[in-house]
This record gives C-alpha cells, sequence and structure tokens, in this order.
C-alpha cells in the first residue's frame, strides 16, 4: 500500500509540473509576445494599482498568500504542500523560458496567438487541477466553491476571469478586453475537457422483460455490475424492472449488441455521466 501512494505522489508531482510547464510555455510564446492580457490575479492586481495606486508585486503577494491560507485550511494540507511546489517552480520554468529567445514570438497574427495561448494554459492548469494542486492564486478560488457548493471549477473561472476583465475596461484597450474575453473563454472550455477526460461514462437505462438475462449477459460478458428498478409501463402497466449499468465509451457498442441479441425491442435511455466512483471504476472489481 505505502509503496502505491509512492507512486501517486510521483505521479502527481510529475503532472503538476509539467502542467506548470505548458502555462510557463504559453506566456512566453504567446502572452507577453504579442501583450495579451488575461483574468487572474495579475488581471486584479492590475485594476487596483490603475485605481488606488497599490503596488501590483505587493498585491499579488498578499493576495496570493491569501488564497493560499484559504486553500489550505479548505482543502487541506496536501492540497497546501503540492500547490507550494507550483508557486516556486512556475516562476522558475517561466525565467528559464525567457533565456531562449527564439520561444518569443511565435506569429504575428494575434487571434493565432490567443487560441494557442487559451489550448496551452487551459491544458496546463487542467493538468495541474487533476494532479489535486493548484497554480496559485485565483485558480483556488473556483476549487473552493467546488466543494462548498458543488459548482463547476470551469464556469468558476470562466465568470472571475471575464469579471476582472471587464473591470480593466476603464484603462485598457477595448479591442485588447475583447482578446482577453476570447482568450479566457477557450482556456476555461480547454480546462474543461482535460478535467473530464477519462472520467466521463455512458450510463444505460434499459426496459425489457428480460432483465435477468441481460443481467447475466452483462456481468458474463461486460464484467459489469447491474442494478434493478422497479418499474410499471404507463400505457399497458406491465409491471417489471429497468436494468442500470454504467460502461465505459468503448464498451457501449459492446452492450449495446447484447441488448439486441437479448431483446431487440428493449427500449433504451443513454446518458453521459461525467465522473464514476466506486467498485469497477475508482476501486478494484470485486472478482479481479
Amino acid at each position: 500500500m505505502k509503496e502505491k501512494w509512492t507512486r501517486n505522489e510521483a505521479k502527481n508531482l510529475l503532472l503538476i509540473l509539467a502542467g506548470n510547464t505548458i502555462y510557463a510555455l504559453a506566456v512566453t510564446m504567446f502572452i507577453l509576445p504579442d501583450h495579451l492580457i488575461t483574468g487572474g490575479t495579475t488581471g486584479l492586481a492590475l485594476f487596483f494599482y490603475h485605481q488606488f495606486g497599490l503596488p501590483i508585486q505587493i498585491f499579488v503577494s498578499v493576495f496570493n498568500l491569501m488564497m493560499f491560507l484559504l486553500g489550505a485550511a479548505v482543502l487541506g494540507k496536501k492540497f497546501a504542500v503540492t500547490t507550494v511546489v507550483s508557486t516556486f517552480y512556475y516562476p522558475f520554468i517561466l525565467s528559464v523560458f525567457q533565456r531562449f529567445p527564439t520561444l518569443g514570438r511565435m506569429t504575428e497574427d494575434k487571434l493565432l496567438a490567443v487560441i494557442f495561448a487559451g489550448l496551452f494554459i487551459g491544458a496546463g492548469i487542467g493538468i495541474v487541477l487533476r494532479a489535486g494542486a493548484s497554480t496559485g492564486g485565483m485558480d483556488i478560488p473556483p476549487l473552493v466553491l467546488q466543494k462548498k457548493k458543488g459548482f463547476s471549477v470551469s464556469v468558476t473561472m470562466n465568470v472571475m476571469d471575464t469579471a476582472i476583465l471587464l473591470l480593466q475596461m476603464m484603462f485598457s484597450d477595448r479591442e485588447a478586453i475583447l482578446y482577453g474575453i476570447l482568450l479566457v473563454l477557450i482556456y476555461t472550455s480547454v480546462l474543461n475537457k482535460v478535467l473530464l477526460v477519462g472520467n466521463s461514462k455512458m450510463q444505460v437505462k434499459v426496459v425489457t422483460q428480460h432483465y435477468e438475462e441481460l443481467n447475466q449477459a452483462i456481468a458474463e460478458r461486460l464484467d459489469r455490475g447491474v442494478t434493478f428498478f422497479k418499474s410499471r409501463t404507463g400505457h399497458l402497466g406491465i409491471e417489471g424492472y429497468v436494468v442500470m449499468s454504467v460502461v465505459n465509451s468503448r464498451e457501449l457498442a459492446q452492450l449495446n449488441q447484447l441488448i439486441q441479441e437479448i431483446d431487440p425491442q428493449a427500449f433504451i435511455v443513454i446518458n453521459q455521466v461525467n465522473e464514476v466512483r466506486g467498485r469497477g471504476f475508482t476501486l478494484k472489481k470485486k472478482y479481479d
């Protein structure tokens, strides 16, 4: 068990380093050379600097410390430790990349820079969040709201970053703000995809009179569990059971074929679910 835990910790550390590296590449290759603006702590610091004269460095330092303490209190010590890795590694790798002039100004097209910056930032932040950490600053409030209120991380981040960009309209070029909003929309969309990749599964509900036969077939041929829901049809009033099972995307076609072999007249409802926890998914199968 200890060895497995150590491997998981090493994997998460590598993911945190990889995510921050991708984020730093986005800043080096697109954000800085093309003078793009974005949300986050830096955008908020710019607002307070222009409106109240508060130095950017002081605001960022104090705000990041406050967010770090909030994350440690709500999300736990493990989260705090992994976030420290991002706090120190990100500026280090960013300074390393900036020593290579060939990485700067990858394109003269500002729209192209916005698109690729969004792809890189979304992938980078998503990888770090999947490892149970954050890049610090404004990444932490969405995680706290997800834990306390169940809000979507990507949606909350999108709303916060867009609000920060709109605040900057008081002193920034309006076209730059529009590019900034587009950048936020792209990287939050990519972030959402990264968070869901590998986690989404297919929930299949089958209304059939051959539920016992289907149950046995799913267990033997797919090695998946089944749950019965007692049902009664509305028109004819036939009582029976709805067969519910959860499979991954690769198994969906096989399950559909299985259902058609047993009962071609079966009524099937298929839903995509974002995450599944329990035996056979996050826990080992009972008979492995």
